[in-house]
């Protein structure tokens, strides 16, 4: 027989209704340097122009915000963010390669025939797991009038950025644990090996080692400076520290640039030293500014369709964007054979500018084309053009 105590059990003993996950809320100002930092790769590649770098240094900001992202993401087991981490960034990069690579072999790229072929079968690996810099071919026949015969190397150049996120991903979890325990040795390690290699105090043989520790000790300190900023290292220093000495530290870098052959076509990207002093400066100064925007503020509130676009595709735009530049320039060029235009305004076929426009359509072409890859690796609903702003459909659904 039930009793009325029975059927009346205390509330306390119920188990608890289950909290909806919160998505974590996105820092607007850190996707607005992100945005900054990836139209500047953009129009760098496009323009050449040396002193771009030194306005804003996007390599060290994209590694900085990257390393700041991934030290959050380590409150959780290691083990599964670093698996994490690789499953959002490997299946674009399979994408591009399966397109790369193919278009190589249909245009006649195989084994070398020197030394040890092999070897070509092997290092295709890095096309899949991109430990070190994956192969291309130096010369192909291309496509007239669309692409040069050195479209494999621009496919192939971003590849570098895919190959140092990889490994400073693999060792964020040692990065952080030495960045608790001795924060600004750890910090200021990675300049330490980058004076090391700049004034021949460390010498490796081989081209793969060496490429890779020279990425790490070009901007392992921006990636060690993410980390720090989210663990509240920079707040444990007075405020005053960090605005007076990012300034020394840049100006020594801008100045051993400047005498060690800085100029168009040798900038900071030939000089890493310079690079790795010039990139920690500005990345401690944005790191000390570092507004913490939930929301935009009310002057850069029409840019957040576009900047949310350009976070929600960044490494699609990244892969894509060297040979969108190369056929938007092939294209261009294709110009000159009208007599009228060579005649009549020779500046406009000068000019980059057009080039730069055309080659931001074909990215959006890639985007749209190629984007999904980043939506599933990240197991979202793929979308065409992830721009924050709900879809006519959906609009139509939640009405």
């Amino acid at each position: 027989m039930t009793t009325s105590h029975e059927l009346t059990a205390p509330t306390s003993a119920l188990p608890p209704e289950p909290v909806p996950r919160r998505a974590p809320v996105r820092d607007r100002y850190f996707d607005l340097l992100r945005a900054v930092a990836l139209f500047r790769v953009v129009f760098y590649h496009l323009m050449g122009w040396a002193w771009l770098p030194v306005v804003f240094p996007s390599m060290g900001v994209m590694f900085a915000l990257a390393g700041n992202l991934m030290a959050r993401s380590l409150k959780r087991p290691a083990v599964d963010v670093v698996r994490g981490r690789l499953r959002r960034l490997l299946p674009p990069l399979w994408l591009l390669g399966a397109l790369g690579v193919s278009g190589m072999v249909l245009q006649g790229w195989r084994p070398d025939a020197e030394g040890h072929p092999g070897w070509w079968f092997v290092h295709l690996g890095f096309w899949v797991l991109p430990l070190s810099d994956p192969p291309y071919a130096g010369t192909l026949p291309g496509a007239h009038g669309v692409l040069g015969p050195d479209w494999a190397a621009e496919l192939a150049g971003p590849l570098w950025y895919i190959r140092a996120y990889l490994w400073f991903v693999l060792l964020s979890p040692l990065l952080l644990a030495a960045l608790r325990a001795i924060p600004w040795t750890t910090v200021l390690a990675p300049v330490a090996l980058a004076a090391a290699f700049e004034f021949g105090h460390l010498q490796l043989p081989g081209e793969r080692i060496p490429s890779a520790l020279t990425d790490f000790s070009t901007f392992g300190a921006c990636w060690i400076l993410g980390m720090a900023h989210q663990q509240g290292v920079l707040k444990r220093i007075p405020r005053y520290v960090v605005p007076s000495v990012a300034p020394i530290v840049a100006g020594l870098g801008l100045w051993y640039a400047l005498t060690h052959g800085f100029r168009q076509g040798h900038d900071l990207d030939d000089i890493p030293f310079a690079q790795c002093l010039w990139s920690l400066a500005t990345v401690l100064l944005l790191l000390h500014i570092s507004p913490t925007w939930s929301e935009w503020p009310r002057l850069l509130r029409p840019f957040d369709r576009l900047v949310t676009l350009l976070n929600s595709r960044a490494v699609t735009i990244y892969l894509w964007h060297n040979l969108c530049i190369l056929i938007a320039s092939t294209l261009w060029d294709q110009l000159w054979r009208y007599d009228v235009l060579d005649e009549k305004c020779p500046w406009l076929l000068e000019s980059p500018w057009p080039v730069l426009a055309l080659t931001w359509v074909l990215i959006c072409g890639c985007v749209v084309t190629f984007g999904w890859a980043e939506d599933l690796a990240a197991r979202r609903k793929p979308q065409l053009w992830p721009d924050g702003h709900p879809s006519p459909a959906s609009r139509h659904r939640a009405a």
